[in-house]
């Protein structure tokens, strides 16, 4: 192997020394680093050495087509290598290996050197908050923690967060200060940083955190102190304020912690609730409406107070429960209220409140009113029964569909339910439902002879009849309604012999007046001719009598 005596910017025979600008490379801790030789650019083709070299002496070279020989006797003996572009390889880095290594390459007449510039970084371990304040107190400034970070190299940068925002000391309400310390063995650091911060309110539920690069650490969060500032009164109640209700008061302080005791004035009573901050009102009335109030006890000035109204409703309804009244009379109803708001009254029965000055059967029936004052309902209720005698307001008859037979309907009205009855019996009969005490009944009959029919409605107060005259159905033929029955014929041949009989006794009675006409002119006897026509007229007037019952039967 040649050797060479180079010195720098200079020439020995025809060969010239080329230096290069230095490149910096960063490699991690303990990890193998690749330092590249001029950049990894590709080898020369007339190359015919390549060297690796730091201040302290020579690293390893490699002649051309030939593997790479280890020159170095100090601590790189077993820990470098040449990769196949060149590359210096250096096993297990430490901070120790911070330094400049140069590639050097001889290449036809040329020698040329790379210089690099190795940095070593290690990021750090873990990040963690310790010494931490145990409360923090507005306006006070506390020590809040301890933020560290240990192992790194370059020495960490720690920065302080609340809710993920960064904090930034401004020498007053945040101040941060920060330490480095360096191990002796390893030459990686330490950072600590302490945050000294004034807390506000708002910063209760506020959480605090530390990083350094991207690491974070867990977030703490401190209870915050500061006195009360303020009271309110709360009323709380299952449902409406209203008599019979228990309510309970609860008095809320901002300050933190908070009282424990207080003054609870109840109607100018005052009642002091230790550990507690409420109080229940058991079984309010309408006189406990008026102004509740509540305090701290030993700052009697800072109170809040709130007026309370209890609400009520009273209803009375007369008449009430069952009331029994007669057909025609009257009924006074009485709706007296008595509220502490506007009320809402409405009845069940009818859209409006009913007035009864002349009762009828309709106005029978269940009446309940119901009044309303927001959630508060209250109901009352009375049952209406009107009594009377039953009447028949209408009889009638008609005739059936075929002729064969007589409807006869008997309507009435009364109340308990009037029973109907009729003189006679029928082939069927129908009873309407019974709606306002009024009842319609209707029967069937087949009449042979003219009647007088009685119809008869009763209840437990009284009765009424009514009668009605029905007359015998006349038969018609089913099979030829449009021919006359035989009874029909039988009635025109009587009224036919009736006309005849006319008919022969006045020409009777014509000849027999001018018969007289002539015995007065030739002066005979009359008294035998007179009583002959006074026998004829008689037997005349008993022939028409009877054909004239006749056709009535």
């Amino acid at each position: 192997m040649p050797s060479f005596s180079l010195r720098s910017r200079g020439f020995i025979g025809s060969m010239a020394l080329l230096l290069s600008g230095m490149d910096t490379v960063i490699g991690l801790y303990g990890e193998t680093i690749e330092v590249p030789c001029n950049n990894g650019a590709p080898k020369p083709k007339d190359l015919f050495m390549t060297k690796w070299k730091y201040d302290d002496g020579d690293l390893l070279t490699q002649l051309k087509d030939q593997d790479a020989s280890v020159i170095a006797t100090d601590k790189y003996k077993d820990r470098v290598s040449m990769a196949e572009n060149s590359s210096l390889l250096i096993a297990a880095a430490t901070l120790k290996d911070e330094k400049t290594f140069t590639c050097m390459v001889v290449a036809g007449a040329d020698i040329s050197e790379y210089p690099v510039k190795l940095l070593i970084h290690k990021a750090p371990t873990g990040v963690e908050i310790t010494a931490l304040a145990t409360e923090l107190e507005i306006g006070k400034p506390t020590q809040l923690g301890q933020c560290s970070t240990s192992d790194a190299n370059p020495a960490a940068s720690i920065t302080w967060f609340k809710n993920k925002k960064p904090l930034v000391a401004d020498g007053k309400g945040i101040i941060i200060s920060s330490k480095v310390k360096v191990d002796e063995v390893t030459g990686l650091t330490t950072t600590s940083s302490i945050l000294q911060y004034t807390a506000e309110k708002g910063d209760t539920a506020a959480l605090f955190t530390c990083g350094a690069l991207n690491t974070l650490s867990s977030p703490v969060s401190f209870t915050v102190t500061y006195p009360t500032e303020r009271i309110s009164l709360h009323v709380i109640s299952k449902g409406p304020l209203m008599e019979g209700a228990n309510v309970t008061l609860k008095c809320k302080a901002d300050g933190n912690p908070p009282p424990t005791s207080f003054n609870f004035h109840i109607l100018g009573k005052v009642v002091k609730v230790e550990n507690s901050d409420s109080y229940t009102v058991t079984d309010v009335t309408r006189e406990s409406t008026g102004e509740y109030k509540c305090s701290i006890i030993d700052n009697a000035k800072m109170e809040d107070s709130k007026n309370i109204t209890i609400n009520y409703l009273d209803m009375s309804l007369s008449p009430s429960g069952k009331v029994m009244k007669s057909f025609g009379e009257g009924l006074a109803l009485t709706l007296q209220t008595h509220a502490s708001g506007e009320l809402k009254v409405s009845w069940t029965k009818l859209d409006s409140r009913p007035t009864f000055d002349k009762l009828t059967y309709s106005d029978s029936g269940k009446y309940e009113v119901v009044v309303t004052m927001g959630p508060l309902i209250k109901k009352a209720s009375f049952e209406l029964v009107v009594e009377g005698v039953p009447v028949i307001r209408r009889v009638a008859k008609r005739r059936g569909e075929d002729g064969q037979h007589k409807v006869l309907t008997c309507e009435a009205e009364g109340s308990p339910k009037p029973t109907v009855a009729w003189s006679v019996n029928g082939t069927s009969a129908d009873e309407s439902p019974y709606v306002n005490g009024k009842i319609t009944h209707k029967l069937t009959i087949v009449p042979t002879v003219n009647l007088t029919v009685v119809c008869t409605v009763s209840n437990e107060l009284g009765q009424d009849t009514r009668t009605i005259n029905v007359s015998t159905c006349k038969r018609v033929d089913k099979q030829n309604p449009q021919t006359p029955s035989i009874d029909y014929l039988v009635v025109g041949v009587i009224v036919g012999l009736l006309l005849a009989t006319v008919v022969v006794g006045l020409a009777y009675w014509l000849y027999m007046k001018k018969s007289k006409q002539g015995s007065w002119k030739t002066g005979e006897k009359e008294d035998g001719s007179t009583e002959e026509s006074k026998k004829l007229e008689e037997k005349i007037e008993e022939k028409l009598e009877e054909n004239s019952q006749k056709v009535e039967v």
